[in-house]
């Protein structure tokens, strides 16, 4: 049963196109990732979802509403949490929650029953007095998520919610997703840390308005990057991504923490015998210029390191 069906809508701004002619499902239930660069489009395509924003063409269907002859009905039936976290810092953690309940109509038991749960979600038992502005960020995050499905949406959008908060934290609300996902609320989450994007159930891509993949995260990582992909740690990380960009034998050269992924051009090497070829070669072309390869190994790509193949091929 899906809850979104999107079909063909597109967004523009007088000349420019935010959004350009774009369809995709949701399953309820389901934890959606919906990726993409500052500017790709995420934002304006959850605001359209969301009932906030008119589409220019095409429609969606939203928890069984149409966006485009129903927005107030999508809006009631959907939770949101932004990177702000839609809190008022300037109420207390009870204040806040009370507001929320009555925005969504609760009252009475109803509305204590989901304060309640709330206050266990964000592990903030005893401190309902406490000023949100005094919170920190973890607990400001789990508690924003509890205020935007204090109605029991049957979906919920999160824009980039994980955005500066630590790592402990960011665990934990991950945790709170799979449980409102295992209860049957579907979770549409834009997130730009791809280690994350690996808990979703789908992953959809988008880049300049554009749908440019979808599936699950084993899908991405083996049906749109098939070629061979190279992890080198080296003495001067900087100096070697510099060296190897200049060379034609790599489709891409990315820094990945303290080490380097770089992918080969063509088709995946499958023989031991030639990547071991490879590596020699770019162990020679290093060296000569006074850079010291310590490990070299061919490596299983990461969802990062198909998005940085996907978005190259799209410019």
């Amino acid at each position: 049963m899906e809850s979104i069906i999107v079909n063909n809508i597109t967004k523009k701004f007088g000349k420019f196109t935010s959004v350009d002619n774009i369809s995709f499902s949701v399953g309820r239930g389901e934890i959606f990732g919906f990726l993409g660069a500052n500017g790709a489009g995420k934002s304006t395509t959850i605001r359209m979802l969301c009932g906030i924003l008119e589409p220019t063409s095409g429609d969606a269907d939203v928890a069984g509403f149409s966006i485009k002859e129903n927005p107030e009905m999508v809006k009631r039936s959907i939770g949101y949490m932004s990177q702000k976290f839609s809190l008022y810092n300037d109420l207390t953690v009870s204040e806040n929650i009370n507001f929320f309940g009555g925005v969504y109509g609760l009252a009475g038991n109803q509305l204590i029953e989901r304060k309640n749960w709330i206050l266990n979600i964000a592990g903030l038992e005893n401190r309902e007095n406490t000023l949100a502005s005094n919170l920190s960020v973890g607990f400001k995050q789990r508690l924003a998520l509890g205020t935007a499905v204090i109605h029991n949406p049957q979906i919920v959008f999160l824009d980039e919610p994980t955005g500066g908060v630590d790592p402990i934290s960011r665990k934990r609300f991950w945790e709170l997703i799979n449980e409102l996902s295992d209860k049957g609320t579907t979770v549409f989450v834009t997130t730009h840390y791809l280690d994350e994007a690996e808990f979703c159930n789908r992953i959809t891509l988008i880049d300049s308005g554009k749908l440019i993949a979808s599936g699950s995260p084993k899908e991405l990582k083996s049906s749109y990057l098939k070629k061979t992909v190279l992890k080198l740690e080296c003495s001067n990380v900087y100096k070697t991504v510099e060296l190897l960009e200049k060379e034609d034998m790599f489709e891409t050269v990315n820094i990945f923490g303290n080490s380097i992924h770089v992918t080969l051009k063509g088709e995946k090497i499958k023989a031991a015998s030639v990547i071991d070829l490879k590596k020699h070669e770019i162990k020679n072309l290093l060296s000569a210029k006074d850079v010291q390869v310590t490990a070299i190994e061919e490596i299983s790509p990461s969802l990062e390191d198909v998005f940085i193949n996907l978005l190259t091929k799209s410019y």
